[in-house]
């Protein structure tokens, strides 16, 4: 961006470099003043990207990049600028067409235009996804004044990866969600990555007002490569700490989680930080009496270099084991869902199973689970990279079904399981109970009277003697290979061994994928693919022998958007 642009209209006309022959173009600073909630950005997905700049009393306040729309657009991006009311604004762009009129007139609105919300083709049904731009980590997941608050990795200017800055939407029931205004913009600590937030109810920072806690935001700073804070004390507006609480560790070090430990009475950070010259994984764990304070604690090693062990994303609680009686453990994950389980002083962690793991889909990454969750649950939300960014989509990447964790004691130790909470049940609208069933190689597709595109599909099995269980999902092969105890899902393997001779599967359909549970719970498979909207059918059938179902039911599931 030429940071000599300072008269209204100003052009500087670029020559065109003769081997080349590029057109000419111009920079443009055009000002106006801000009246209304938005100013409205045209996009045209694929085109060159222009750096712009917005300046409100001589400060940058605003930077991004945008595949600007210099004819018909595919969609419009919307920058809240009502904060300066009244003011006049600097608009930079870089690099436009020299005959462009882009910006002539500014266009500001009062409300969000698009008519077309969520309802686009490969618009996931019942997986949350922004209405505009792209989206990765959920960030910040937090339950905060009645209302679960999911933060997200944000790109509202375009459905690629970029300017990164917090989206922001709340949900009554972790089901439907209303999309807020973005949260956190990039300032002189750089674009918002990844983080959490807590409540403070105690009010240990000072930061409450009038009796009312305040929800703490931590992220990291990608220019400064700090740890920063913001806060909020009604959910809506958010207010920004001003400098870095926990400064560069080291050349990589990022995504704070935040926890409050009760029994030390302290606020507990856990980071992600390389180490050393060999691309050496770590969690470092520090302490706080204040969430402003922070004193490094100890450290806990991962993996090096490609073994993603304990890499990014750090989630970080305590849940009960099932079955015995007053047993806790303490769960650790990096970003690819591999874990430890061990125990934690308030200090130190200590690992006694490290490597688990219990996700073996395809592209689900960076999960977080809610802090302050009010029924005591542990529920987590992950980023599902669905394949979206095609045609005219305003919008790209979705999030999983919330999840709940527990703990259970197996025969090989103690393992996580995950599976959908209860609210996703809501969406239930129809039911086919095809009933208790013998199906063999010879036998009748039990499904064929199924027309269906969002579904859950619950099924008990019992093999015996079968080689190969097949559940066609519209078009997608779920495969069970009986010998090998194995899902195998658009070249996907996952290993499910039979318990008690039974397997169990769950099975939820939407338009981007399928998430597959297994072994209720300790298994989970999602698989992004986009399916054929016009292939509505389902079948079950076997190879070999005989299969016995005891239960084989299917819902008709509603859109979260309707």
């Amino acid at each position: 961006m030429n940071r000599l642009l300072i008269a209204s209209m100003f052009l500087f006309v670029c020559l065109p470099v003769r081997a080349q022959e590029q057109p000419p173009t111009k920079n443009i600073s055009t000002y106006f003043i801000s009246e209304k909630k938005y100013l409205v950005l045209p996009v045209k997905n694929g085109a060159p990207k222009r750096n712009l700049e917005l300046w409100v009393d001589g400060i940058n306040t605003r930077f991004w990049d945008m595949e600007l729309a210099e004819d018909q657009p595919d969609w419009y991006a919307y920058l809240r600028i009502d904060a300066w009311k009244g003011k006049a604004i600097e608009l930079r762009v870089d690099k436009v067409a020299a005959s462009s009129k882009v910006f002539e007139p500014v266009l500001q609105s009062d409300q969000d235009t698009n008519t077309n919300q969520y309802q686009e083709a490969l618009r996931p049904q019942f997986h949350f996804s922004p209405k505009r731009g792209w989206t990765n980590d959920p960030n910040g997941m937090v339950y905060f004044n009645g209302e679960y608050h999911l933060f997200f990795q944000h790109n509202p200017y375009g459905r690629n990866w970029g300017n990164m800055t917090w989206g922001h939407a709340v949900s009554k029931d972790l089901i439907h969600w209303t999309e807020l205004d973005d949260a956190l913009h990039p300032d002189q600590g750089g674009p918002v990555f990844s983080g959490g937030a807590v409540v403070d109810k105690e009010n240990t920072s000072g930061l409450g007002e009038n009796g009312k806690p305040a929800m703490v935001l931590f992220h990291t700073g990608a220019r400064g490569w700090g740890q920063y804070m913001s806060w909020s004390t009604d959910g809506r507006s958010f207010h920004n700490y001003g400098k870095a609480v926990v400064p560069r560790i080291n050349k990589d070090n990022r995504d704070p989680k935040v926890i409050w430990h009760a029994p030390t009475r302290k606020w507990i950070m856990v980071l992600w930080v390389e180490r050393g010259n060999n691309e050496q994984h770590s969690m470092q764990f520090l302490t706080s009496p204040d969430l402003k304070n922070w004193t490094p604690a100890s450290i806990t090693y991962g993996g090096t270099g490609n073994d993603r062990y304990l890499f990014e994303c750090p989630e970080f609680y305590e849940l009960p084991v099932q079955g015995l009686n007053g047993v806790k453990k303490w769960v650790l994950t990096g970003a690819n869902t591999q874990y430890a389980i061990g125990s934690f002083d308030g200090i130190r962690f200590t690992e006694e199973e490290r490597k688990l793991q219990n996700q073996y889909g395809r592209d689900f990454y960076a999960p977080q689970t809610f802090s302050d969750e009010p029924t005591g649950r542990r529920i987590e939300m992950g980023w599902w990279r669905t394949n979206t960014a095609k045609d005219h989509m305003p919008f790209n990447q979705s999030m999983s079904l919330p999840l709940e964790h527990k703990l259970v004691k197996t025969p090989g130790g103690i393992r996580l399981t995950r599976m959908p909470v209860k609210e996703v049940d809501q969406l239930r609208a129809r039911v086919y109970n095809p009933g208790n069933k013998i199906i063999r190689e010879s036998s009748a597709n039990p499904l064929k009277d199924i027309r269906i595109e969002l579904a859950e599909i619950r099924m008990e099995l019992m093999p015996g003697n079968a080689r190969e269980i097949r559940l066609d999902v519209r078009g997608v092969p779920v495969i069970y290979d009986v010998a090998r105890q194995q899902l195998v899902v658009d070249g996907v393997t996952a290993p499910v061994p039979l318990q008690n001779g039974k397997l169990s599967l769950l099975v939820y359909a939407d338009r981007t994928g399928l998430e597959i549970f297994a072994s209720k719970g300790l298994v989970f498979m999602p698989i992004n693919i986009n399916i054929d909207r016009n292939n509505q059918s389902l079948s079950l059938s076997v190879k070999g022998g005989q299969v016995q179902v005891p239960e084989l039911k299917v819902y008709e599931l509603k859109s979260i958007w309707e």
